[in-house]
């Protein structure tokens, strides 16, 4: 098992991880955390090569992804940078690539009662220049967000997060305690402190709170 123990801070420079091969061809993975079981709980980056295509598979208990570059599809369409969506438990498909992507993948984490089907484009917060925040989702004390901080504006304090938030840098850098944090980092923390967070210029999040 992989950074199991979410009673634990785990951060990570995802620039530092080596690409393992999945099953299937062409498709790989930066496992973050995970159980030993191939179907059981994940969070990974994951490369798709050009022409990729993985296998039909079913998720009992949901699947949750970004697509960070190029485009990713599936049956119900085509995903390019920005893109968010959630599978819910019970559901499956084929997915696949003509020209290559890269993922955020969240595996069997959804409560059993999280039936949503969302697919979300956010292509104006992707490409913008000023502080923002784009709210995704919504579960019970789940809360997923964009958010885009510029000039170091205290923006997450206007968000009504849990504890326990975890966070990925998709640009610019940021600050938390000792940690220096630049794009492609990973964090994933059970007592999450507002003053400890820190932004000197800009910097582009995919947050979440209140989910383990």
């Amino acid at each position: 098992m992989l950074n199991m123990d979410f009673a634990q801070t785990v951060f990570m420079d995802t620039d530092k991880i080596n690409w393992i091969a999945s099953p299937m061809s062409g498709v790989y993975r930066k496992p973050l955390a995970r159980e030993e079981a191939e179907r059981g709980h994940a969070t990974s980056l994951v490369r798709y090569e050009a022409g990729s295509v993985f296998r039909a598979h079913p998720h009992p208990l949901g699947e949750e992804i970004l697509v960070l570059n190029g485009v990713f599809s599936d049956e119900k369409g085509d995903f390019k940078a920005g893109s968010y969506f959630r599978n819910p438990p019970g559901s499956s498909h084929a997915p696949h690539s003509r020209d290559g992507c890269f993922l955020l993948v969240k595996l069997h984490q959804f409560q059993v009662s999280d039936l949503n089907q969302i697919y979300i484009d956010t292509p104006n917060i992707w490409s913008s220049q000023k502080s923002e925040v784009v709210p995704l989702y919504e579960f019970g004390a789940e809360r997923v967000w964009f958010v885009r901080i510029q000039n170091g504006e205290d923006i997450l304090s206007e968000l009504d997060l849990a504890t326990s938030v975890e966070l990925f840098i998709l640009s610019g850098q940021a600050e938390y305690g000792d940690l220096q944090m630049a794009s492609g980092a990973w964090l994933r923390e059970p007592s999450f402190r507002l003053d400890h967070w820190v932004v000197p210029s800009n910097c582009f999040i995919w947050l979440k709170s209140g989910h383990f």
